[in-house]
């Protein structure tokens, strides 16, 4: 077994890793390039396009299954190392200004420019603020994160972490607990039902609120300063599970070793979890109960295929994954007006959903990429975001994975 302050033993695995973060952030603009084009039970945008999609309805409903969670995986397994790179002061130094900065700066400047887009489409039919969220001024804690609320929960995971780990260090000076809870983890990742064991807490939490809705999964906590049990408990036990795995870096080739066994679990578990979540229940309890039953496997099948599929086909260098990945956190702090006005702007034009679709995309990413290129990769902005940059990029193969969020 591995011991808890190994240091990786093959640094090219966190290409694969690094590019399973970036593809995380930028499968969350695709997913919200999406929300305008849902049918009409499933409106939880600010606008709904005269051409909704059931395909994208569909591809909204698998990307959000395991997304966020494998998006936490990785960033608690990288804060681990990142911990153990810069110390505690170097770390908190470390998030503060990566994290906490972005957060502080970037929320009033997009949310400045979303309200009047959302007055904008207020105008027009099917259009206006989304259903059931409180108005502005909000009451605190209630308050629009919107996006980058995965920056407020990374935050408070990150203080969780280290005061767990404190208290832990405290009282297990001997590292006798922590040897065992490593023989779990390692006993857990060599069982082919560990994703089944994963899902039972999140799974627990769903199926016992009353206000879970199937389709839409962990509930995020966009809307509010107090982050929700069904966060704290999928998208926080997914951070920490992270961090544990980094003690323990091998087992992650359990993950690679059954990436189709996971991918083919996964398509099987996201259909059911869709059908469930769509089709009208004869029993509404019932159904529920099995859509959580079924929706919480899901979530951690997918996410173990999605890593083991970048850890079987991406291990290796490359200098293109390692530009998106660098360039996804800036793409995606500033996706959503972006693609917000374009929504709005195409939704009552009398075109087919598949052009509106791919224009609201093929307009959005390559002007984020220009941005983030031009005015963001070597300046100081890039340097907060991820680290100094040197035009020559000589160094791309050695920092891997050292920026992650």
């Amino acid at each position: 077994m591995a011991r808890a302050n190994e240091i990786a033993p093959a640094p090219e695995r966190l290409h694969a890793l690094d590019a399973v973060r970036g593809y995380a952030l930028l499968l969350g603009i695709v997913l919200h390039a999406t929300m305008s084009f849902l049918p009409s039970p499933f409106r939880i945008w600010i606008i709904q396009d005269t051409h909704p999609s059931i395909t994208l309805g569909i591809l909204f409903f698998a990307i959000h299954v395991f997304r966020m969670t494998t998006f936490f995986l990785i960033a608690g397994f990288f804060a681990r190392m990142s911990f153990h790179r810069r110390g505690a002061q170097g770390f908190i130094k470390d998030r503060l200004l990566r994290i906490a900065l972005p957060l502080l700066i970037g929320w009033p400047i997009l949310f400045g420019v979303m309200r009047p887009i959302v007055f904008w489409a207020a105008g027009l039919p099917n259009g206006g603020p989304i259903p059931g969220r409180p108005i502005w001024p909000p009451v605190l804690p209630q308050f629009p994160l919107t996006h980058l609320w995965f920056l407020y929960a990374l935050l408070e995971f990150y203080a969780a972490a280290l005061m767990l780990r404190s208290g832990i260090v405290w009282l297990d000076p001997n590292g006798r607990l922590r040897a065992g809870i490593d023989r779990l983890i390692a006993l857990m990742m060599r069982s082919r039902l560990a994703p089944a064991i994963l899902a039972v807490p999140v799974g627990v939490v769903m199926s016992l609120d009353p206000k879970w809705i199937g389709f839409l999964g962990v509930l995020t906590p966009d809307q509010s300063l107090i982050t929700n049990l069904q966060a704290w408990v999928g998208f926080g036990g997914a951070f920490a599970f992270g961090w544990l795995l980094h003690r323990q870096i091998d087992l992650i080739r359990i993950l690679e070793r059954r990436w189709l066994l996971n991918l083919v679990l996964a398509i099987i578990l996201i259909t059911a979890s869709l059908g469930l979540s769509i089709v009208p229940p004869p029993r509404p309890d019932v159904v529920k109960l099995a859509g959580a039953i079924a929706y919480a496997p899901a979530i951690w099948t997918t996410t173990f295929a999605m890593i083991g599929l970048a850890l079987r086909f991406l291990s290796g260098f490359s200098a293109s994954r390692r530009y998106l990945a660098d360039a996804s956190y800036w793409l995606y702090l500033i996706h959503l007006p972006i693609l917000m006005a374009l929504q709005v702007a195409v939704s009552q034009l009398d075109w087919p959903w598949p052009i509106k679709f791919a224009g609201i995309l093929g307009l959005a990413l390559p002007l984020m990429l220009a941005s983030y290129h031009l005015l963001v990769r070597f300046s100081f902005i890039g340097m907060v975001l991820n680290g100094r940059r040197l035009r020559r990029e000589r160094s791309y193969a050695a920092v891997a994975g050292s920026a992650a969020t």
